[in-house]
């Protein structure tokens, strides 16, 4: 049986450029979901080579189990708004639209990933543009103001922002 302390061992260590071990890690918890709460703690690691690998771990982990994160929606929106590291902040973006949200929380949401879009990061600006847009896949009042944020991207962002907006407005004017 793994302590919490394992799981981030495991993920600790090495360079930052890399995932390290968080597919291992991420194949332990999809076969053992007790694990999870042992996972998640590492978003608030003091290490952030350890937060960075629980949030690519957890990110991947609830692709397929996304009722794993219900029990954290209300520490994962606090620190949705708070974290200022990258790789954390860009997990949990593409992570948001996997809770279930009241429209508060939504709004509140939208508000912080609205927000994401003037990152440093390609990377955060793209996967906060992926998350508004699955957002407002399934709230037809905000779905206008997505499109529009969508269009200015594929006007003004990076080349990696300017694809996934077009493939997305193709997404939300078809449903």
């Amino acid at each position: 049986m793994f302590r919490m302390k394992d799981i981030q061992t495991i993920l600790s260590g090495g360079d930052r450029r890399t995932i390290g071990r968080s597919d291992q890690v991420a194949a332990m918890v999809s076969n053992d979901p007790k694990l999870f709460p042992r996972l998640i703690a590492g978003l608030w690691s003091a290490d952030p080579l350890v937060r960075m690998r629980s949030a690519d771990a957890t990110e991947k982990v609830t692709r397929k189990n996304p009722g794993l994160l219900r029990s954290y929606k209300k520490e994962l929106l606090g620190l949705l708004s708070e974290a200022t590291q990258q790789e954390l902040r860009w997990h949990l973006a593409l992570m948001v639209p996997r809770l279930p949200l009241n429209p508060k929380e939504r709004a509140l949401a939208i508000i912080t990933l609205t927000n994401y879009l003037d990152d440093r990061s390609s990377i955060v600006r793209t996967f906060a543009l992926q998350s508004l847009a699955d957002l407002a896949q399934d709230d037809p009042d905000t779905r206008a103001e997505v499109i529009e944020i969508l269009r200015k991207s594929t006007r003004t962002g990076t080349p990696a922002m300017k694809a996934r907006s077009r493939k997305l407005l193709l997404s939300l004017q078809r449903d």
